[in-house]
């Protein structure tokens, strides 16, 4: 079957996400490090089906793979979408003979974990605290790593009622997404899904 006329084929030999765009949440991954904490931000993020797992792509040189590898549980913190700079500021490369938490989570407003030993972003919309599920190595450089959520909280504005207004909510409590590779956005403009009669997952 010949591809779609006047598209451009990539070369599969190599990584393709590099050249387009894609939108995914952004999220802050909180792990305990030793005698102190890491926050790290992650975009290949995703519910593991319709029960209450997490799950996001991480490599085993990333120290939060190893804190989890070691801890066995994480947090799970999804910013504000103003507050895309504390994102950014959980990103800052590590200095050598100074722990991430004490030149960089220092920095940032954060809170305790109630089940875990762990640290959520302060004020963000959503916080999970999950255990261990699966670690799945083998996507090359990359591995999936997935929890059960043991604790969950959302702030009042973006919870879901059913006497809200869906689009008011949203244009008044905007979300943030990461625009890969490299660009976020505010999503404040949202349109119902046009599902067929009858649908049901």
């Amino acid at each position: 079957m010949q591809g779609q006329k006047n598209f451009i084929e990539l070369d599969v030999l190599h990584p393709i996400w590099g050249h387009f765009y894609t939108i995914a949440p952004l999220v802050i991954i909180g792990t305990k490090e030793e005698e102190g904490y890491d926050m790290a931000p992650k975009h290949m993020v995703m519910p593991i089906g319709f029960d209450n797992y997490f799950g996001f792509v991480c490599t085993p040189k990333h120290g939060t793979y190893q804190n989890i590898l070691r801890y066995k549980e994480f947090s799970v913190s999804f910013p504000l979408s103003d507050q895309v700079l504390l994102a950014s500021l959980s990103a800052s490369p590590r200095i050598e003979s100074v722990s991430k938490s004490d030149q960089i989570v220092a920095a940032l407003p954060t809170i305790k974990a109630n089940t875990i030993d762990a640290l959520l972003v302060a004020d963000s919309y959503l916080h999970l605290e999950c255990e261990l599920f699966k670690i799945i190595d083998g996507f090359d450089k990359n591995s999936i790593i997935t929890g059960k959520i043991r604790a969950a909280s959302v702030h009042p504005d973006y919870l879901k009622v059913s006497e809200k207004d869906e689009q008011l909510q949203l244009s008044k409590y905007p979300l943030l997404a990461y625009v890969a590779d490299g660009r976020f956005a505010t999503v404040s403009e949202t349109f119902s899904f046009p599902f067929p009669k009858d649908f049901s997952r």
